[in-house]
């Protein structure tokens, strides 16, 4: 895989420094609405196609944009990857404060959706029919990407987990791929034992990865509702489902049976190559990330249901994903609507290239549920049909809000979660040090805040 779809977190003193409270979020939504200079390179009325501008970062996305433009005559989209994650989204920001400089168009991930909602820069696509599309999508994206009949995002893909393991080196020694976290932490023993530079998995330091195990431990520490009130929001970090994650994996970190490496580096891949680490607790993208990143291993490995707190349970999680979005600035906003409705939507053309050239998890249910995706063998996994796992965890997933500072509440869990790897305070405290410090920071934005 050439290019990360997930982006890295930025820290969280950066955030701060670039704050609004929400009275000033409030304030600046004035005019919100009006067809500012950055929509499109057409008028309306003009002779000729209207031009949607596009901003995204999906890898292989050219061949998208070009099935999309040769299939449309009456308007063409003009895509630009202006950066990652953090990257675009602060572009956006600025052209919001302008008034002008936005996309019609914008790849946004779920859980950022809020921060953008909040701002009254993102048009309601109900009003444009994209309600129709509620039966296509998977229920739990389609409610992250609405607020009641409200249609903020048009998901495209997601991120649901399972468990990778060396197969080889599982079966080599002897040890049973782990149906239960219990069972995780005694593999973790037997893998130390069996060879002492070796470790069941690394501890990446990514907010959404954590979320994602949290999310699969039953955890829900985030409600947020526009429709219901703009400025109240609920911070539960502290709840048992969500503290027994991080003092399950920070006991197993503190007694050297994990690694503290970051994910999505060299050194990262080279130790997943090499057998330094036999699973990693990833998402639906990850298949194409670790074929394309991999070389010495492949076939070697396996994917397997997530390991569950409960014997015979079935509960899951969900790490990344992402939209499309249509700007309050566009100019056509009933045309960008169409934009983000059917540059994936249901397209055949796109979605092949979504799926065996850029490796996306697809959250349209059909294409999801296709054989040609369900059944689709994977020789870096040895021929196994990993989408029959994969599919299964999506369509169990349940709802799970976000808040309108989701980056902020991320980065503080990554700070929180260095200063444990490096031994500098205890892992019991990163959550309730996060609850503190997110709960401070929401209500000096001007929220209320029910914990």
């Amino acid at each position: 895989m050439k290019q990360r779809r997930f982006a890295p977190f930025t820290r969280a003193g950066s955030i701060v420094a670039g704050a609004l409270t929400l009275a000033t979020l409030l304030a600046s939504c004035a005019g919100g609405s009006s067809a500012a200079s950055g929509g499109s390179s057409n008028d309306a009325g003009a002779s000729g196609p209207v031009h949607i501008k596009v901003w995204a970062w999906y890898p292989e996305f050219k061949g998208v944009v070009d099935a999309f433009n040769a299939s449309h005559k009456d308007f063409q989209v003009d895509w630009s990857n202006v950066g990652t994650g953090p990257d675009q989204y602060a572009k956006l920001k600025t052209a919001f404060k302008a008034g002008s400089g936005a996309p019609d168009v914008a790849m946004v991930e779920f859980q950022e959706i809020p921060s953008f909602v909040i701002l009254d820069k993102l048009v309601d696509m109900g009003e444009y029919g994209a309600n129709d599309d509620k039966s296509l999508y998977a229920d739990w994206a389609w409610k992250q990407a609405t607020d009641g009949n409200k249609v903020y995002a048009i998901p495209v893909d997601g991120g649901p987990m399972a468990l990778m393991y060396r197969k080889d080196l599982f079966a080599k020694y002897k040890i049973a791929v782990p149906k239960t976290w219990d069972e995780y932490a005694a593999a973790a023993e037997k893998i130390k034992a069996a060879d002492p530079k070796a470790y069941i998995a690394s501890f990446g330091k990514d907010g959404g990865w954590l979320n994602g195990l949290m999310w699969q431990a039953g955890c829900k520490p985030y409600s947020y509702s526009q429709a219901q009130a703009k400025d109240a929001v609920g911070i539960r970090l502290t709840s048992p489902e969500c503290t027994k994650v991080v003092d399950f994996y920070g006991d197993l970190v503190d007694k050297g049976l994990m690694a503290k490496d970051p994910f999505f580096t060299a050194d990262a891949s080279a130790a997943l190559d090499s057998g330094k680490y036999w699973t990693w607790a990833a998402a639906g993208w990850t298949p194409g990330y670790l074929a394309g990143s991999l070389k010495k291993t492949s076939g070697k490995w396996g994917v397997a249901p997530m390991p569950q707190w409960t014997e015979g349970a079935n509960d899951q999680g969900d790490w990344g994903g992402s939209t499309f979005t249509v700007t309050t600035q566009s100019q056509h906003p009933r045309e960008a609507t169409i934009v983000a409705r059917e540059l994936f939507g249901s397209s055949k053309a796109a979605w092949d290239i979504g799926l065996n050239k850029a490796f996306l998890y697809p959250l349209v249910k059909d294409v999801a549920a296709n054989a040609t995706f369900t059944d689709k063998a994977y020789d870096f996994f040895g021929g196994q049909k990993v989408n029959q796992i994969f599919v299964p965890v999506s369509n169990s997933l349940g709802e799970f809000q976000y808040t309108p500072f989701q980056d902020y509440v991320f980065a503080t869990m990554n700070d929180l979660s260095a200063e444990a790897l490096a031994g500098k305070r205890p892992w019991s405290t990163v959550l309730d040090e996060t609850q503190k410090k997110v709960v401070a920071y929401a209500q000096q934005q001007g929220f209320k805040v029910s914990e």
